[in-house]
């Protein structure tokens, strides 16, 4: 087979996989604090026919020498973290981070993970949970009898009832923040899971240490581009269809070959 068949053949799979990443930034182009993906390219071993700066002479070096190359590969996708737009809602319960950090939700199994969408609900027990019901941390209860209902940009959430117009503090919202956000496990849902290369979490106030700020009645939209994901897909579609006339030529000359034979 001629290298150049299998070359190809990994330059349609990585476009492959480029475009399915771009086609999911457009998909979630509308979900509250999605961050995008960028698959990263990799170019795979290569086949040293003549050695670099090997002796051509006793006296001379070769200048370059021959390597062929065998392909491409996405070795990851890295998550852009930059903030999306903000948009008021008017919902009390509708939170957004402005800055780092990341809202924590209680999995079902007990283990924490993060998440910047911040559409909240209420339950049967007035907890607070996002739209799977699944609890924000640290937990936070809103009495049957409130009548307003208010979070501090520092994450005090505090409540007035019928008959006294004083307020109450019923809790604090604390965010965390990663060294490296890029290495969080996206796992649906909106949440991301710790993992070793995202380091451990730093939780705090919000607005300190940081942290960003939050801002009631406002979600955080997608940071997804429509004109850079169409951009970007424009440029796999023509590199897809290059690699694509590659093994047509590739096949044209193994048949000319096989009639000569």
């Amino acid at each position: 087979m001629l290298p150049a068949l299998y070359v190809a053949k990994t330059g349609l799979s990585a476009q492959d996989t480029n475009l399915t990443t771009i086609s999911n930034n457009l998909a979630n182009v509308s979900t509250t604090g999605f961050k995008r993906d960028r698959a990263e390219f990799q170019d795979l071993l290569y086949q040293t026919h003549r050695q670099p700066g090997a002796a051509s002479t006793q006296n001379s070096e070769l200048p370059s020498g021959l390597q062929t190359g065998t392909g491409v590969r996405i070795v990851g996708t890295q998550k852009n973290f930059s903030a999306g737009g903000l948009q008021a809602t008017g919902q009390p319960l509708d939170m957004a981070i402005n800055g780092r950090g990341f809202f924590q939700i209680q999995q079902p199994d007990g283990t924490t993970s993060y998440t910047r969408d911040g559409t909240f609900h209420l339950d049967a027990n007035g907890r607070i949970v996002n739209a799977n019901g699944f609890a924000l941390e640290p937990a936070i209860v809103v009495p049957a009898n409130a009548q307003t209902f208010t979070v501090g940009r520092d994450g005090t959430v505090s409540i007035s009832v019928a008959g006294n117009p004083a307020t109450q503090v019923i809790g604090n919202i604390q965010t965390a923040d990663f060294i490296n956000p890029a290495g969080l496990q996206a796992i649906g849902g909106n949440l991301f899971l710790e993992t070793a290369a995202s380091s451990a979490p730093q939780v705090g106030t919000p607005g300190l240490a940081g942290l960003g700020t939050l801002l009631q009645n406002s979600l955080e939209t997608s940071n997804v581009s429509t004109v850079e994901e169409m951009d970007n897909m424009i440029t796999t579609q023509r590199a897809y269809e290059m690699n694509a006339k590659v093994i047509k030529a590739a096949d044209g000359m193994l048949s000319n070959l096989t009639q000569k034979l």
